[in-house]
């Protein structure tokens, strides 16, 4: 009984000290004078907490500001299960894609600098890309070579339309050959602009600027970055962003010290309820993230943080580029990078994508609420974050499983926010 109390008290005194440190990132304030409504947030409250009980997710942080203020938050379940590590609102999660939109903001600080201009072709930062070769399916079940149509620009690549995948398209064999399948850089022991440099020997998947294929164009714009810039990516990255956000626990690799904050990662049971994944290598697995190489900064799916500091981030944009007194980037580059850039491009329904972000262009065709002018992503561990300027709001949610077969607490969580939106 002793050692419970113990436990408890604990668990207790670490609640506190994570919902503090919320709270000086951000000012709390009573829902009703942010337009919503507390009961109606209990709702969400109890709907997210059912996902953990029902042992579906270990845990969940999340974070949802309006007009700026904190209108609710909250951490759930468990950081590590096996370990009895309760999940705190400071607890550090692998947010893998979440990254393209914090890469695709050090473009654009480099754009308004006049160090790179997004209409460039790529070739021009990374010569190996000059002259590249596409892949084009025949009826034999192979492909034949095929000189590209147009150049790489560095907004086909912020857009994802620079023309390859993760290494899945017509001529995966070669890709699977060269290494380069998958998102996940942290076991890789070479720069990545080596990396990048010896990818483009590959034929691409598409012609340029014609059709939106999800793969490694942000990590080509983090090798962008280094040219640009003359800075390692993790170095430009800390400098231009996280230290004027204060984003003081976003990372490429953990700190030491911060070892123990790091969320596992969990991930279905044939039999029902989940379990941790016992690899430390791979995509799929806890990743290398504490012990791996620290060498290879994956602009595309490479960093870790937290609810909070991802939220200053986001905020940040919705700000117009400025979170408290640091100013990014212009109220106009915001607003090109939340445009749909795609034209006639087909993507998802009702659904654009802009310098970064998808966004949302008709609301009955995507077919769930929000607004028209959001914008958003996500990351492979099951995290998710939007923006909505009309309703001033800001989500984040993180959790830590992967595969996400069978959950539903996305839609919930949508629903659940917006039903509490009462002015």
């Amino acid at each position: 009984m002793q050692k419970f109390s113990i436990r408890l008290i604990a668990s207790l005194l670490l609640l506190l000290h994570s919902t503090a440190n919320i709270a000086a990132d951000f000012d709390r304030a009573r829902p009703e004078r942010l337009g919503m409504s507390s009961d109606r947030l209990e709702r969400l409250d109890a709907v997210l907490k059912s996902y953990v009980d029902n042992d579906q997710l270990a845990g969940q942080v999340i974070i949802v500001l309006r007009k700026g203020r904190i209108a609710y938050s909250s951490a759930n379940g468990m950081q590590d299960i096996a370990a009895g590590i309760p999940m705190r609102n400071d607890t550090i999660f692998r947010i893998a894609s979440q990254t393209k939109a914090i890469v695709s903001t050090g473009i654009m600080i480099l754009h308004e600098r006049g160090a790179l201009d997004i209409s460039h072709p790529l070739e021009r930062y990374i010569p190996e890309w000059e002259n590249m070769q596409v892949a084009v399916s025949n009826d034999n079940g192979g492909y034949s070579l095929e000189p590209s149509r147009s150049p790489i620009t560095l907004r086909n690549l912020l857009t994802h339309t620079g023309g390859m995948s993760y290494g899945s398209g017509p001529a995966a064999d070669k890709w699977e050959e060269a290494g380069f399948q998958g998102w996940y850089f942290a076991d890789r022991n070479e720069p990545v602009g080596d990396t990048i440099a010896r990818m483009a020997s590959l034929p691409l998947d598409e012609h340029p600027g014609e059709r939106w294929i999800y793969g490694y164009n942000t990590d080509i714009l983090g090798a962008v970055i280094e040219k640009a810039s003359g800075m390692d990516l993790n170095s430009f990255l800390k400098q231009e962003i996280f230290e004027p956000l204060g984003m003081i626990d976003t990372h490429f690799y953990l700190p030491e010290e911060k070892k123990g904050r790091l969320a596992t990662v969990y991930r279905p049971k044939a039999s029902g309820g989940i379990e941790a994944r016992h690899e430390t290598n791979g995509m799929q697995s806890q990743g290398m993230y504490d012990n791996g190489p620290r060498v290879s900064f994956s602009g595309g799916a490479g960093l870790l943080s937290t609810a909070s500091d991802y939220a200053k981030f986001l905020q940040m944009t919705l700000n117009g580029g400025q979170f408290n007194g640091e100013r990014l980037l212009s109220p106009k580059t915001i607003e090109l990078m939340t445009t749909n850039h795609l034209g006639d491009i087909p993507f998802r329904s009702g659904t654009g994508f802009g310098l970064g972000f998808s966004v949302v262009t008709d609301l009955g065709k995507r077919g769930s609420l929000g607004s028209v002018g959001e914008y958003g992503w996500g990351g492979a561990y099951h995290s998710t974050y939007w923006v909505d300027p009309q309703e001033e709001l800001v989500v984040v949610y993180l959790t830590q499983i992967i595969p996400a077969t069978g959950l539903d607490d996305y839609a919930k969580l949508r629903s659940g926010i917006y039903q509490a939106i009462v002015d």
